[in-house]
């Protein structure tokens, strides 16, 4: 009787770990794409995050982001890599976006500002 269950237990840790093995390889991490582009990786993050506020129309602090070179110059030379990463002041204002759409940003600077 006790080798029958300890028979048991062993099949079913076996199948429970064989079973989440295959959910890791079925869903892996989602990471940063290889090479980031602005279209369509820079805008998705922009139109996600920023539009609301930065659109072509009236946008907030005067600063447009609906164009490659607005969104460039404004990482280039303005201070919106510091902002979306910053904690005190961050943009958006509702907080921190995601480190996975700050990384796409880090990437496309370190790519070249690639369009």
């Amino acid at each position: 009787m006790i080798n029958r269950l300890f028979a048991l237990t062993c099949t079913m840790a076996v199948v429970m770990l064989t079973s989440c093995k295959k959910e890791e390889e079925n869903n892996p991490p989602q990471n940063t794409p290889s090479e980031v582009r602005y279209d369509p990786n820079i805008k998705a993050v922009i139109n996600s995050n920023c539009i609301s506020c930065h659109g072509a129309s009236n946008p907030n602090a005067g600063l447009s982001l609906t164009t490659y070179e607005q969104v460039r110059n404004a990482t280039e030379i303005g201070n919106l890599l510091t902002r979306i990463n910053s904690s005190s002041n961050p943009m958006p204002p509702t907080g921190l976006m995601s480190q996975t759409n700050r990384e796409v940003f880090d990437n496309w600077v370190s790519d070249g500002y690639l369009e």
